[in-house]
């Protein structure tokens, strides 16, 4: 049984001295003050959690957690739940969206098990049952096979620790997802249905409305505990959605930056802050999904997106698009000149707005 209140006492505090460093290395590179603004706020929230202003994520992997949902049965989606595991062969052969992306990011991407239908041979197996059950009827999972798909996302993180990767980004694959995680929204962040559920890969008006209907049937059978995020994980989350909360909880623990990425990914985010709120320290924003609850979520954990691409694909997409972006600005951290190293006079803090 996991101890949430011992696990948050345990992640390591960030380290202020190490973000103080990094600051003042921003602030003697030539150019002007906060010029790159959130880059340089998150390469210093990097340092603070890695208790280094060396900050390095040269290794870096894209963690996709698969597994599928009973929900499924309720028509809610525009495809059946083969789809999930057809698509995990695709990411294990390195064919599907995010794999090609993330050879153009020099970011490594694995497939996990965590609960699909059908079994797919080469992926890592994490498996906690062949599915969830159908949330409309009743809870997804029990309190067990939430806390045991927890822990293997925290293991998976010391895991690639102890491999010497230096940034996790979060990706997902199940038919489904965005059912469970507009529920686990509306409950988690006390708002309406409706404003928190989008159409996910591309339902029809009366789809949305029918999506819609069938989460407020589970929401009424299940009466999660709105305070307790595992009862609230437990009823209406999938086991995909549990594996990354364990990710980010891991990554704090272990010091490894971990990126955010669409809709499921921010709303296992919001469960491993609700958790534990030590684990804030290792999560890094990528962009604002397309789904309507993903702004309302980063904004709930106080996470600002760099991107606004109306992005809805899914497998880690978005969270790999972040990745150059960090190498360019890290580029800039490393290697410019400083102004000790020029004739220019360096800039002075004056107050409200950097100029």
């Amino acid at each position: 049984m996991l101890n949430f209140q011992k696990l948050n006492e345990l992640i390591p505090i960030p380290d202020e001295h190490a973000a103080a460093l990094a600051e003042k290395h921003w602030d003697e590179i030539a150019k002007p003050l906060n010029g790159l603004g959130q880059f340089e706020r998150l390469i210093t929230k990097i340092a603070a959690l890695t208790h280094s202003p060396n900050v390095s994520i040269q290794k870096r992997a894209v963690i996709v957690f698969c597994a599928d949902n009973g929900v499924v049965a309720e028509g809610v989606t525009q495809t059946d739940a083969s789809v999930t595991a057809t698509m995990a062969a695709q990411i294990r052969d390195h064919r599907s969206s995010v794999c090609l992306m993330a050879a153009s990011a020099h970011a490594e991407v694995f497939a996990v098990d965590m609960g699909m239908y059908s079994r797919v041979d080469g992926i890592c197996g994490c498996h906690i049952a062949d599915g969830t059950n159908n949330i409309a009827m009743g809870p997804a999972m029990t309190q067990a096979q939430a806390l045991r798909a927890i822990s293997y996302g925290i293991r998976l993180a010391k895991n690639y620790s102890l491999q010497g990767y230096e940034l996790l980004a979060t990706g997902e694959m199940g038919i489904g997802n965005t059912t469970t995680s507009s529920a686990l929204a509306s409950v988690l962040l006390q708002m309406p249905v409706e404003t928190v559920t989008g159409r996910g890969a591309g339902l029809s008006d009366d789809a949305l409305k029918h999506k819609c209907d069938v989460i407020h049937l589970a929401i009424k059978n299940n009466a999660p505990i709105a305070s307790d995020p595992l009862d609230v994980l437990t009823k209406l989350g999938g086991f995909d959605i549990a594996g990354m909360v364990g990710l980010f909880l891991g990554g704090a623990l272990y010091h490894i930056p971990v990126l955010v990425d669409g809709l499921i990914s921010a709303v296992a985010a919001l469960i491993a802050a609700r958790l534990c709120p030590n684990s804030c320290s290792a999560m890094i924003p990528s962009h604002s999904s397309a789904e309507p609850a993903a702004a309302k979520i980063l904004s709930e954990l106080e996470l600002h997106p760099i991107l606004y691409a109306d992005m809805k694909l899914g497998e880690g997409t978005g969270a790999v698009c972040m990745i150059p972006l960090l190498d360019m600005a890290l580029a800039v951290y490393h290697h410019s000149t400083a102004f000790a190293e020029t004739d220019i006079t360096p800039y002075q803090k004056l107050g409200g707005e950097d100029s």
